[in-house]
């Protein structure tokens, strides 16, 4: 497919990046095969993972199509390049759709990315994940990559004001060992393993970031910080998503 808009915008950031003095580092980004379809799944703490979650497939040369909500898709300014970098937009009332268009790109040789916990992590833990990111994988017959981000939730995340330009910010990307789930698994424990590597992989970033300070908003609680708990985020977002179904009630 032709590619007018996704190299333009990665270059943009990349020079923006730069010039924030952005401490970036991947690890694990050989992991990634350089032809053929693959699942990226990684955690969620920022409205920017889809474009750092990206960065780990650079070093192997594939652009990452990332399954983001229709809202996206809808704004007049992120929805022509959502569109343009050939992302897929998931309708919350007709999932087939989005899962059926991921498959199409997985057949096709993209890699298609999934944050599976489906919303960002207040608590900058991982939250509880669904399968599909497995079924996909399984249907597709493609490895499923597993990939932690730390240090995105500094720049924006749920709850706390912009703070894009922000400089010298250190950001952890870390790649795991590709997981081949296969038909006739336990999707349900494949999953629970999956969410288990990508627990102890942010909790690896979080312990080795070279900033551990006390007392912070964007620390998660067991480290110190004032982030929610896991229980006091899963209040947060049930109540958000009581207020949203009252909001979209027609």
């Amino acid at each position: 497919m032709a590619e007018i808009v996704y190299p333009p915008v990665i270059g943009a950031a990349l020079t923006l990046f730069r010039a924030l003095d952005l401490k970036i580092r991947i690890e694990g980004a050989e992991r990634i095969p350089r032809t053929g379809g693959a699942v990226l799944v990684s955690n969620h703490i920022s409205y920017l993972d889809f474009i750092f979650a990206g960065l780990a497939a650079r070093p192997s040369g594939r652009l990452v199509r990332f399954m983001a909500k229709k809202e996206v898709f809808d704004h007049r300014i992120s929805g022509p390049l959502m569109r343009g970098m050939h992302h897929i937009p998931v309708d919350r009332a007709a999932g087939a759709a989005a899962f059926g268009a991921a498959l199409k790109s997985l057949k096709g040789g993209e890699v298609v990315g999934v944050f599976a916990e489906a919303t960002i992590s207040r608590s900058f833990t991982v939250k509880e994940i669904k399968n599909g990111a497995v079924r996909m994988a399984v249907s597709a017959k493609v490895p499923m990559i597993p990939v932690s981000l730390w240090g995105t939730q500094r720049l924006w995340t749920k709850g706390h004001p912009k703070k894009l330009l922000q400089r010298h910010v250190p950001i952890t990307i870390q790649v795991g060992e590709p997981m081949y789930p296969q038909r006739g698994d336990d999707y349900d424990a494949v999953t629970a393993d999956l969410r288990e590597r990508m627990a102890e992989m942010l909790d690896k970033a979080q312990r080795s970031y070279p900033e551990i300070p006390q007392g912070v908003w964007w620390q998660p609680r067991h480290l110190g910080g004032t982030a929610p708990t896991p229980e006091e985020a899963a209040k947060l977002d049930a109540a958000e998503a009581e207020a949203r179904a009252i909001r979209d009630k027609p």
